[in-house]
């Protein structure tokens, strides 16, 4: 198993052009989102964070809950007080599903167009890099960037010379870091909505306004009158 350093260190010195990328159904995103990709790009030194909401998502078995407008509209307002986190739009304006191998292809492509090297960094949870040998094309994403692993609680630390099995590369592109551990779960919020509970502390204020707003996750009401 690969050593986890628990230590609290400062921030790493900024690496210029170094790019994160975080994707996922953001349904909603939720303050542990944010915190992991705080926590990346902090320990890794990156410049910049890039919050990809994905379009068709390959391994979630239903599609998201909240339309892809919604879901962009809510990640906007969540990373729009942190300079250093922006928004792609590059899944969701895709047709058909939403790869990770022709995301970074594309951000890569993008960069050397502009006269950079791509420096790319992919962050996913222990849970999601357990499954990395049924990724499309995972050894091909690998050859294009590292990959930023973190811990979910109830899932088996990520083992990056098991994988390297299974996924050319897996050992030497993959960084493990120990944390942020913070339970949070976009089914859990939304079914804290369908059932009229807080999620006040779960998502940003901003983000909680718009799903009350647009009335997102909201159960059909099925309340009577009593007495």
């Amino acid at each position: 198993m690969p050593h986890v350093d628990r230590a609290v260190r400062p921030p790493r010195a900024v690496v210029p052009g170094s790019i994160g990328v975080l994707g996922g159904t953001f349904d909603p995103i939720h303050l542990g989102h944010l915190a992991i990709a705080e926590e990346v790009r902090e320990s890794l030194g990156l410049e910049r964070v890039r919050f990809v909401p994905t379009g068709m998502p390959v391994h979630r078995p239903e599609e998201p809950m909240a339309p892809a407008a919604d879901r962009v509209a809510m990640v906007a307002l969540a990373i729009a007080d942190n300079p250093a986190f922006e928004l792609s739009r590059a899944e969701v304006d895709r047709v058909g599903p939403s790869y990770a191998v022709d995301t970074i292809r594309l951000f890569s492509a993008e960069l050397r167009a502009a006269g950079q090297e791509p420096d790319l960094t992919f962050i996913l949870s222990a849970e999601a890099y357990a499954g990395l040998a049924t990724w499309h094309a995972a050894a091909a994403l690998l050859e294009l960037c590292r990959m930023a692993v973190l811990p979910r609680p109830g899932v088996r630390p990520p083992d990056p010379t098991a994988m390297a099995a299974l996924v050319t590369g897996a050992d030497r592109r993959t960084i493990v870091l120990d944390g942020p551990r913070l339970d949070i779960a976009g089914s859990a919020i939304r079914a804290r909505i369908g059932s009229g509970r807080s999620i006040r502390y779960l998502v940003p204020d901003a983000v909680a306004r718009y799903i009350r707003d647009h009335g997102l996750y909201a159960a059909p009401l099925q309340r009577t009158l009593r007495p």
